[in-house]
Formats: C-alpha cells, structure tokens, sequence
C-alpha cells in the first residue's frame, strides 16, 4: 500500500503521452467552415446572397441586406459550396451544390418549367 501513490503518479503520467496517439488518426481541416445564405423576396423579385462569412447568422442578415425588400426571406443558406436560385412563371427553386454549375442545373431541375431561368447564385471561398 505505501507504493500505491507512486504506482498512481506513474500510470496519470503515462496517460497524456496516450492520448495524442488516439487522435492521430483524425484529420482537422486547415480551413475553416465558411457560411452563406439567399434570401429572396419573389413577388419584386428582390434577392440577396452572402458568403464567406464565419457563422450563419451574420450570413443570413448579409442576404436580407442585400435583398433590399422588407418582406425578403432567408430561402436558403448553406456551408462550404454553391448555391442558386432559379426562378419561373409558376415557382422558384433552390438548390446548393459543390460548384456553381452543379448548384445551377440542380436549381434548375428543381424549378421544372419552361421559362426558368437563374436568379442568384453564390458560393463561398
């Protein structure tokens, strides 16, 4: 019993020099998440984007700002890619996408009318 303590000291020391070797296996990106959002006021055909920004919310005020209409809403927000906005005669839709084109077509798809066509479209770094 009188090594006990020292038997403690020993195995709380080795402990820390464990668990960097846990982690190693995990992969942190280098860059941080970036945030956007479209906000769209369709009966004035107002709208407006944001990106680049680090929490949602300020991505989210940003779009209402640059939407400009008092009635605009947030219609979509999104992380780290592409999103678009298309508008027709009967309804707009909205779609994200890893790149500019993908969020584009599947916008489009979305909207499924003849005459539609993109309004907006952002995307983050």
């Amino acid at each position: 019993m009188r090594n006990l303590p020292l038997l403690l000291a020993a195995v709380l020391l080795a402990i820390p020099s464990i668990a960097p070797a846990a982690n190693e296996g995990k992969k942190h990106s280098a860059t941080p998440n970036r945030y956007g959002a479209i906000a769209h006021h369709r009966p004035s055909r107002s709208w407006g984007v944001s990106h680049d920004f680090a929490r949602q919310r300020d991505a989210s005020v940003e779009a209402l700002r640059q939407c400009g209409h008092r009635n605009c809403e947030v219609v979509h927000k999104f992380k780290n890619g592409c999103a678009a906005l298309a508008d027709g005669p009967a309804k707009a839709a909205i779609a994200s996408g890893v790149t500019r084109d993908e969020a584009e077509t599947r916008a489009l798809k979305r909207c499924a009318q003849d005459g539609c066509s993109i309004l907006a479209w952002v995307c983050t770094r």
